[in-house]
């Protein structure tokens, strides 16, 4: 008798089906869903007004050819942007603009079942400081907040999350080492988030603890299932449309 498939782990669409759309927008996130994606990943930084948006660089020249840092602009400025990634997609998405967080929110209203891990990034704890920009994320949020876990790479500002609100919280590592073991410890967010080039071959399993393992920039089923063996839960990609398929094709074969 053949031994079981192993099990798929979840997939989490890294600023929605970005293989597609231009990354952080409403397009991408909407595709993911439509596809099926029940986690959906978005970045947010702040406007010079204070109006969160998704957005991952500050400065915008890489996603919309324009050398300006996106955190001096107000959003009515940043509404006038295309973010249409020019040298992926050429002149394929000219009107896709910037969205904001509220316009986010109201989407995934929609997918009640969908869970949105949403990023605050740190060009904007530096430039705001964390109580602002939590603060506003966190009110963004309100209407839907049991579908969003808040995730960063800056732990202070994971820890004001958990101080100052009931939201669920995911440490995003820098570096997968015994110190970093430590302050997972200390924390026990809700979610792990690793990239997997950071992993150590020789760790054949990964810490563990109260949370769940969501590892990135996942493109290979192969990869997916190794992590999955290792312990991760979730695995985080941009190719959504592909790694579904191969999920559900396997599923159908079990």
């Amino acid at each position: 008798m053949s031994a079981p498939p192993p099990k798929a782990p979840e997939l989490i669409a890294h600023r929605g089906n970005a293989a597609e759309y231009p990354e952080n927008t409403l397009p991408a996130l909407r595709s993911a869903l439509e596809l099926g994606a029940r986690y959906v990943e978005f970045d947010v930084q702040l406007s010079a007004d204070r109006q969160p948006v998704l957005l991952h660089d500050s400065n915008l020249k890489r996603t919309a050819g324009l050398d300006r840092n996106a955190l001096e602009m107000t959003w009515a400025e940043l509404a006038e942007v295309s973010v249409n990634e020019e040298e992926r997609f050429r002149q394929r998405y000219t009107d896709v603009g910037i969205p904001t967080l509220s316009q986010a929110v109201s989407l995934l209203a929609t997918y009640p079942h969908a869970t949105a891990f949403v990023e605050l990034k740190r060009a904007s704890l530096r430039t705001f400081g964390q109580e602002i920009f939590v603060r506003k994320v966190c009110e963004t949020l309100k209407p839907i907040a049991r579908q969003c876990v808040i995730i960063s790479f800056d732990l202070a500002a994971i820890h004001h999350v958990r101080q100052v609100s009931s939201y669920r919280v995911g440490w995003i590592l820098s570096e997968y080492s015994n110190l970093s073991a430590l302050k997972c410890e200390a924390l026990a967010p809700d979610y792990v988030f690793c990239d997997h080039q950071l992993l150590s071959e020789s760790a054949s399993k990964l810490w563990r603890g109260p949370w769940r393992w969501a590892i990135y920039e996942v493109t290979s089923r192969k990869l997916a299932f190794d992590l999955a063996a290792r312990g991760a839960k979730l695995i985080e990609t941009m190719a959504v449309r592909d790694m579904l398929r191969e999920f559900r094709s396997l599923r159908s074969r079990a």
